[in-house]
């Protein structure tokens, strides 16, 4: 909400001793949601990419997304811009209030550089064998 000039103020601010992402849209958010709440006109793909365009261009180093956009973002921009991504859960978890969600396997394949992972983990009967799992799963061997 606060525009390009207030992330060059936060990146000049901060130098480069720290790594600064902006976030796009909420995983929670739908569509419908955005343009009902926001008052946001085109779809949430589209204004994802228009926001993460803009972060780069203030010389952030990469955005809060969906999983799903990881792509899109990536070839908008660059492939090192970061894309750290909530709304991850393990095959077969609830999915609650999220509306756009991945496994940590699949987000991994795509291009996620970080992943965002809370109730699946926090809510789970055995937090810490939860974790493990899916740190395997995010860290498995793709080769």
């Amino acid at each position: 909400a606060g525009g390009v000039d207030m992330m060059k103020a936060a990146r000049e601010g901060l130098g480069t001793q720290a790594k600064l992402i902006a976030v796009t849209q909420l995983t929670s958010t739908s569509e419908e949601q955005m343009q009902d709440c926001q008052n946001i006109q085109t779809s949430l793909q589209e204004s994802v990419l228009h926001y993460a365009k803009k972060t780069a261009e203030a010389g952030l180093d990469g955005v809060v997304c969906s999983a799903q956009e990881v792509q899109l973002i990536k070839q908008a921009t660059n492939p090192d811009f970061i894309c750290l991504t909530p709304g991850i859960r393990p095959a077969g978890a609830a999915v609650g209030d999220q509306k756009r969600v991945m496994t940590p396997a699949d987000a991994y394949q795509i291009g996620s550089d970080y992943i965002v992972v809370g109730r699946p983990i926090t809510q789970a009967e055995d937090p810490v064998a939860a974790y493990h799992a899916i740190k395997d799963e995010w860290t498995q061997d793709w080769n």
